[in-house]
């Protein structure tokens, strides 16, 4: 009989698999700035998966941004849509890459707090 307890989701978010060409821009070992063309494979409003060919350390800082076609000055997207910041929380290494689970510095949404419901009493007919 397994008495594991089984693990608790300890994600905020929902996360969308959806792969999203990025630019990553942080800073090597060597305190070298860089910039890599990468994917994110799913994304959440609290952080990301992303997909690497350079090999970065947990807690690193990191810049992203998102590629989009020039958009007219009236366009109701802001740059802050594009631009986001981010540390690496978890590293994982695969065939040729590097998975980066990271984390945003401010969430995309605001949180939303589910309360219950006040319980009203049940009318009766008679």
């Amino acid at each position: 009989m397994d008495h594991r307890r089984p693990e608790l989701e300890r994600r905020e978010w929902s996360r969308l698999p959806l792969p999203i060409p990025i630019f990553v821009r942080s800073q090597d070992d060597d305190g070298k700035d860089f910039l890599e063309f990468a994917t994110a494979l799913n994304v959440s409003a609290g952080g990301a998966l992303i997909a690497v060919h350079r090999l970065l350390r947990p807690q690193a800082q990191v810049s992203l941004e998102i590629p989009s076609a020039p958009l007219a000055a009236s366009a109701p997207v802001g740059k802050n849509s594009r631009n986001l910041h981010a540390k690496i929380v978890r590293v994982t290494h695969a065939d040729g890459y590097h998975l980066l689970g990271l984390k945003f510095s401010q969430p995309l949404l605001t949180p939303v707090v589910h309360r219950p419901s006040p319980r009203r009493k049940a009318v009766s007919s008679v």
